[in-house]
């Protein structure tokens, strides 16, 4: 196995990740010990750790993993995220993607379970998807995915999804489970786990006024 390099600015990078958390918990998209966050940091990926409260998470509770297995590194005290891989999957996919956050967010859970797995959520013809930085926000496709306590085995299916279809947005959604969004920073992926949330509480509106659904089948 080659060595893993970490960035030198790992130590503030855990401060800031556990602040990122603070903040999601305060939006009331990651209550109790739900969600998690990660970042690029060199080779190596640093995550919040398992079973931590997001509200009074602090910098010691984040932990650097391999890129490959999702293992802690030497040296490293608290055991990472159960959605790890998921998070690995993104990363191995989009390169351009250097910070990942999945949060429970109400609207987008709603939509993901109503919707249901093997489907797409396609946000049309709304304004706010020009937030998600894809190339025609007129109609944004976003996957959903089956809830699984087997979390590899969604993140096989994540990686298989991603790597074969460019056309998605920066977000996926998971069954009864939640939204993962990714972005070039924290902030970005905070802006678009903030444009999701909305949009999918705009379909849920549209829905219940009798507008025609948009799902469809994936192909």
């Amino acid at each position: 196995m080659k060595p893993v390099t970490i960035a030198e600015d790992t130590e503030p990078m855990r401060a800031e990740l556990a602040e990122a958390c603070r903040r999601l918990y305060g939006q009331g998209w990651m209550p109790g010990t739900s969600g998690n966050v990660s970042v690029r940091s060199g080779d190596a990926v640093l995550v919040t750790a398992t079973g931590c409260g997001k509200g009074t998470i602090t910098a010691a509770d984040t932990v650097l993993v391999d890129p490959d297995g999702g293992l802690p590194l030497v040296g490293e005290s608290a055991w990472p995220s159960a959605e790890t891989t998921i998070h690995l999957a993104v990363y191995r996919t989009r390169p351009e993607a250097r910070a990942v956050i999945h949060a429970h967010a109400p609207h987008a859970t709603a939509l993901a379970t109503v919707t249901g797995p093997a489907r797409d959520v396609v946000f049309e013809d709304l304004e706010l998807a020009k937030g998600l930085g894809v190339s025609d926000p007129a109609r944004v496709p976003v996957p959903v995915f089956a809830n699984r306590a087997d979390v590899p085995r969604i993140a096989d299916e994540v990686r298989e999804r991603l790597s074969s279809r460019t056309d998605t947005a920066p977000a996926l959604l998971i069954d009864r489970h939640g939204v993962t969004v990714w972005g070039g920073d924290l902030e970005q992926a905070f802006n678009r786990l903030e444009c999701v949330e909305e949009l999918c509480r705009l379909v849920l509106l549209i829905r219940r006024h009798g507008a025609d659904p948009v799902e469809e089948r994936t192909s």
